[in-house]
């Protein structure tokens, strides 16, 4: 079984940068990608990007494409999103999550977020990230 744990989040200023990880463990990943996603109270879980397994290709949701970056770090086995210029309303649970490579979408659920049925199977315990004025 593939673990995902989340950490680094935190309360930060808005205008600030922060960097969160998703540290993989478990047996080898089998998927096709990793990816970020959040959620904030009373809303519902959306896509923030992620980063394919093979060639380290990196999809955004539009809302944070030029804020935030995704790598991987193949020494540390970790996914890293470092978030910059940080915004009130990038507060939120963030998680990390991951598919096992089969199933309807498991090839493209990364580029947007959506389409894998019925949903990603790793996921991580999450990471509270706070942006105060």
């Amino acid at each position: 079984q593939v673990q995902l744990a989340e950490s680094g989040g935190r309360l930060v200023q808005v205008g600030e940068s922060l960097r969160i990880s998703c540290a993989v463990s478990g047996r080898t990943f089998d998927g096709n990608a990793l990816g970020w996603f959040r959620q904030a109270p009373a809303k519902d879980r959306e896509f923030v990007g992620a980063i394919t397994w093979s060639d380290r290709r990196t999809f955004y949701h539009v809302s944070v494409k030029d804020r935030f970056t995704i790598s991987f770090d193949n020494a540390k086995n970790t996914m890293y999103l470092q978030m910059v210029a940080m915004k009130y309303e990038d507060t939120a649970v963030y998680y990390c999550a991951g598919d096992r490579g089969i199933g309807s979408g498991a090839s493209t659920w990364f580029k947007t977020g959506r389409g894998l049925s019925p949903d990603l199977d790793y996921w991580g315990q999450g990471t509270q990230v706070t942006v105060s004025s």
